[in-house]
């Protein structure tokens, strides 16, 4: 297990990770960079690593690292994400196809580049905690070597309880902070299962379930949903 260096002195940042892939990580970094923005706060994105990137212009550019930028006002996608790859697979695969070796050293490097006083970073991972991030660590290494609260993203569907409860069983056993959980609605909650898994998952997790990102909502109804939490207060991990 690697040592928890912590972020600088003055600074809040988030890593926002998820259950699982698909589970609307980037809608919801995204999301949060545009309220934060609207509330005057200076801050930065980055997806450090990204996978299943298009060639645009001259290089590789990932749908998720341009949508980030859109909503931070970030147009240098290289400082959003440093390794994007054209594979859809997981980072060191994909990396491999490439002829590039990913060091953890190096990307937690990326991130910190980012670090500055009075400034809000917000990191979205690959995957979920345990995809592989370099041939031998994780995004809970990355996490663990950044020290930043965790905002874990979960799908409402079925399956969620036990994605969800897994993915804080592994960060409360690293001893990761963790800051709450974001319910994502990927699609329109049909299902009793769908209907319930929120509430469920309140009287279960152990930490707060932050908000709920509605189903294909317009920035009204997003504004709404982040509007309740002070999110800088959970970056910086104050009572």
């Amino acid at each position: 297990m690697l040592d928890q260096v912590g972020p600088a002195s003055g600074m809040a940042g988030l890593l926002i990770t998820g259950t699982d892939t698909g589970v609307g990580k980037t809608v919801f970094t995204a999301a949060l960079a545009r309220h934060l923005r609207r509330q005057g706060v200076a801050l930065a994105v980055c997806k450090p690593v990204a996978t299943g990137a298009e060639w645009v212009g001259n290089r590789w550019l990932s749908e998720d690292t341009r949508r980030l930028g859109e909503a931070s006002g970030c147009q240098d996608y290289d400082r959003i994400t440093p390794w994007s790859f054209p594979e859809p697979a997981a980072p060191p695969v994909a990396a491999r196809q490439q002829g590039v070796s990913l060091s953890l050293e190096k990307i937690a490097g990326a991130v910190r580049s980012l670090e500055a006083p009075d400034r809000f970073v917000l990191v979205e991972g690959v995957g979920g905690l345990l995809c592989p991030l370099t041939d031998h660590e994780t995004v809970a290494d990355l996490a663990q070597r950044l020290g930043y609260p965790l905002i874990v993203v979960a799908r409402r569907a079925l399956g969620t309880l036990n994605h969800t409860l897994l993915t804080l069983e592994v960060a409360r056993s690293r001893r990761l902070p963790l800051a709450g959980v974001v319910v994502s609605e990927t699609m329109p909650p049909r299902s009793v299962a769908e209907r319930t898994n929120v509430d469920e998952l309140r009287r279960r997790i152990g930490v707060p379930l932050l908000t709920v990102l509605p189903h294909r909502s317009d920035d009204t109804q997003v504004g709404e949903a982040l509007a309740g939490v002070d999110w800088r207060r959970l970056a910086l991990q104050q009572p």
